[in-house]
């Protein structure tokens, strides 16, 4: 997967409320979404004396001024440094062959996509600090798409979001209850993702994790996922 397709499916899949130019800049109205909705890219005609261009138009959404750094915008990261912005929450993209994860696949009920998400998906959601405004992101998002419920002993364990953009889907928002964790409730719901992929016409299943979130990292490359990128934001 190149650079370019996983903007473009993280785009469609985790949508801004809407997305703009000023200038060389996209400016994304992300409506309290978190970083990946609200922060700005750049075009590649951008300029140092521009970057005040896209402060400005962040602050008029009441949004403070937020980067996302991409391969190959090693200029904008220097000159954001040198303006005291500071690196924050590096990410890695992962992803998979659906098949692969489909196979073995989760015990029957251990994990089931439904949409629209059940309340106590909701609520999981909401321990785990993904609120309202994040779950209007996923509505927003393009179709097909799906919430998986993870299940354990009759008992609620986890829940993650899964949509696709043509031909790959990207799983967000997984969140395992504290009790649950390390006890194959996210293992489950990853093979639940890779079959609805499969069964709703995608061939590959992505995700985006944080570099600091190794347990995540270790789940992920034990179910034979592989690193397929990375990008990082600049935060002042």
């Amino acid at each position: 997967m190149t650079p370019d397709t996983l903007a473009e499916v993280m785009e469609r899949t985790w949508p801004p409320a809407r997305a703009f130019a000023v200038g060389p800049w996209c400016i994304r109205d992300g409506q309290g979404g978190g970083k990946r909705v609200s922060a700005a890219t750049a075009g590649p005609e951008w300029r140092d004396e521009d970057i005040p261009q896209a402060e400005a138009a962040m602050a008029a959404l009441d949004q403070g001024p937020l980067f996302l750094i991409r391969q190959g915008d090693d200029l904008l990261d220097q000159a954001l440094q040198s303006r005291g912005y500071r690196v924050v929450d590096p990410v890695v993209a992962y992803v998979a062959p659906a098949s692969a994860l489909a196979d073995p696949p989760a015990p029957p009920m251990a994990a089931f996509a439904h949409w629209p998400p059940l309340a106590i998906c909701s609520e999981i959601w909401a321990e785990g600090g993904i609120g309202a405004a994040r779950v209007a992101v996923m509505q927003r998002a393009c179709t097909p798409k799906c919430a998986i419920l993870g299940r354990a002993q009759d008992q609620p364990t986890g829940v993650a979001f899964v949509a696709i953009h043509q031909g790959v889907a990207m799983l967000h928002a997984l969140e395992v209850r504290p009790p649950a964790r390390r006890q194959g409730s996210a293992h489950n719901i990853l093979r639940a993702a890779g079959a609805w992929a499969q069964e709703n016409g995608a061939d590959t299943l992505s995700l985006v994790v944080t570099v600091a979130n190794t347990a995540a990292r270790n789940l992920y490359a034990s179910l034979g996922m592989g690193v397929v990128g990375q990008y990082h934001y600049r935060q002042r």
